[in-house]
């Protein structure tokens, strides 16, 4: 698992950002990979929120097969089985769950715990986790509190989630620990429910010129 972990840790320091989408039929979830690949934002958070997610994660390991994949909000270890088994590459939780945290490093599952305080860290890092997702991110108290919490852990590195937004991605990414952020608004529900892929489309490009310019 250290060696998967070791390679999307590059990808995502590649690339800095996750586009997160909760879908509601498979055929968008290959769509909207297809737009990400298009714009060489080969990644995608794929949310266990809907009936439609396993099979979404399916759908894209088979048409594109180079995609990055991350499960979300996976809470049990039943739910990180059916997700690797239809092609994630790794998961993401919004908390720390011993059990299911537990089941993922005893099967080589590749997991992401959700943390928001020092105690949660050290939780994570005695289980041998060094990369985490900082959530709710602006709720907790943004990027100031970020770095609070993290300063004293050197080895740690983060992926903020949780009210991102175009206005403070940057602050985030200027931060050392952080290797990449949580992107909601890129394809929110009201615009993959009314199939407004143009919408998503254009997201997508301002926000990978802007990284291009970082």
């Amino acid at each position: 698992m250290v060696s998967e972990i070791k390679t999307i840790l590059q990808k995502l320091s590649t690339h800095r950002l996750i586009p997160i989408a909760t879908i509601d039929h498979p055929d968008k979830a290959a769509i909207l990979s297809a737009i990400l690949l298009e714009n060489s934002l080969p990644v995608i958070e794929i949310l266990f929120q809907t009936d439609a997610a396993c099979e979404s994660i399916k759908k894209i390991r088979q048409e594109h097969g180079d995609m990055l994949i991350g499960a979300g909000t996976i809470l049990t270890p039943d739910q990180a089985v059916m997700a690797k088994n239809a092609g994630a590459d790794f998961m993401v939780s919004p908390g720390f769950n011993p059990r299911t945290v537990g089941f993922c490093i005893k099967n080589n599952i590749p997991i992401i715990p959700g943390v928001d305080s020092p105690s949660l860290i050290e939780a994570a890092m005695d289980k041998g986790i060094t990369f985490v997702k900082f959530y709710p991110a602006q709720a907790s108290g943004g990027i100031d509190y970020l770095k609070a919490i993290a300063g004293p852990y050197k080895d740690i590195r983060i992926m903020p989630t949780g009210g991102i937004t175009p206005d403070n991605l940057m602050n985030y990414l200027s931060y050392e620990k952080v290797i990449a952020c949580g992107a909601s608004w890129i394809a929110p529900s009201s615009a993959l429910s009314s199939n407004d892929f143009e919408t998503i489309r254009r997201r997508i490009r301002i926000m990978t010129a802007l990284l291009e310019k970082k």
